[in-house]
């Protein structure tokens, strides 16, 4: 009989095909960085989110090996069983310190954090105000939370302001990525916060490509605006260069998430080497504003390139995109770059919406300006007729 598993995915595939969908893993061969090895070949690396170049920082690396040797490898059980160390501990109470909250609690990503809080703050019964280019993580969890979901136009505040006054709840909550990691524009958020303030709404925001880059110190959109959210959360994964996230708020929040956030009680916590690398890149970013100002000047410099080739830059972060609309453009444009050196990968529906896809560009305090002066020329070449528009 045949695998029927194997012909569902078959269908799949062959529909996923027919799209222009079809999605592959490109192995390195080489460490995360400015430069790493595809396929034997030495390529600049524009599509890692490894914003301050701290992935393969030597310092991190020490870290994970002290961590090794005193901790062992891993973890071997969930916190709350007999998982959870001093590693664990003391980067949650820097974390706190760094997000200037009463606690924070680590959690093994991005993605387990937000549907791991969101089902724990709202349930039936419950509104949630959720902008719509938010990540795949705030929308999951917003579905598993059972909460009522209300999808306001992205960034639009006047459309927020009249669906807060117009739809009630027991509890309400506005959720907003700070940094959108397609568009990498920034959220509103002193309007997000006077809006939720003014209807009795929690403003929690997902600082994942905001944390490290923007704010005086590194700690993210909300620092860099002035803003205090209700929760936040931060990754450990993108400008931190390790692995896992954290939600920072209240102590009484933190010991709320412990008893009921599913992705913390039944999953093996982090290894506790990885908590110390994670410790050392934190320390990094708050000594080092240095790596913020290279990236911000390399920021300045793309923003300025592309405004030249009458491309969109928005400047606000380190990410950016160039819409191209059709998948069949999007991954013909990528392989021209990639035969020019230079790896910029596609992304495609389902990840963006039909008709947006597009060129994501992420930029790293260890590039070069001669490097970012490259990808330029290139885009001139492979793009002429785009450039012109």
């Amino acid at each position: 009989m045949p695998n029927l598993v194997d012909a569902w995915a078959d269908a799949a595939l062959a529909a996923h095909e027919a799209r222009g969908h079809t999605r592959r893993l490109t192995p390195l061969s080489s460490p995360q960085g400015a430069v790493v090895s595809v396929g034997g070949r030495q390529v600049v690396n524009f599509s890692a989110n490894d914003s301050l170049g701290l992935c393969a920082d030597g310092r991190l690396a020490a870290a994970v090996k002290r961590g090794v040797d005193t901790h062992g490898v891993g973890a071997g059980a969930s916190r709350l069983v007999v998982g959870d160390s001093e590693a664990h501990q003391a980067l949650e109470r820097a974390l706190a310190t760094f997000e200037r909250t009463e606690a924070a609690l680590l959690f093994n990503s991005g993605f387990a954090a937000n549907t791991g809080l969101l089902p724990v703050l709202f349930g039936e019964g419950d509104v949630v105000f959720s902008d719509a280019l938010n990540h795949a993580s705030l929308v999951d969890g917003c579905r598993l939370s059972k909460a009522r979901v209300v999808i306001y136009p992205h960034r639009d505040m006047g459309a927020l302001a009249r669906l807060l006054a117009e739809v009630p709840g027991r509890r309400r909550g506005v959720l907003t990525d700070t940094v959108f990691s397609m568009d990498g524009d920034v959220a509103p958020l002193a309007e997000l916060r006077a809006l939720c303030d003014a209807s009795g709404a929690a403003l929690v925001v997902d600082e994942a490509h905001a944390t490290g880059v923007l704010g005086p110190r590194g700690a993210g959109a909300c620092e860099a605006a002035g803003v205090r959210p209700d929760v936040l959360m931060g990754t450990l994964s993108k400008a931190l260069g390790c692995v896992g996230a954290y939600v920072a708020g209240s102590a009484a929040l933190r010991s709320w998430l412990v008893h009921d956030a599913r992705p913390l009680v039944f999953s093996t916590a982090l290894p506790p080497a990885l908590c110390e690398a994670a410790l050392a890149a934190l320390h990094i970013v708050e000594a080092e504003p240095e790596r913020r100002a290279l990236l911000w000047d390399r920021v300045r410099q793309l923003t300025q390139g592309l405004t030249a080739l009458g491309l969109p830059a928005h400047g606000a972060s380190h990410i950016f995109s160039v819409v191209l609309g059709s998948p069949e453009r999007a991954v013909l444009a990528s392989q021209r770059l990639l035969e020019r050196g230079l790896l910029v990968r596609p992304i495609r529906p389902p990840t963006v919406p039909v008709g947006t896809s597009r060129l994501r560009v992420s930029l790293s305090a260890a590039h070069s300006e001669a490097q970012v002066a490259a990808l330029l020329d290139a885009l001139a070449a492979v793009l002429p007729n785009h450039s012109r528009a």
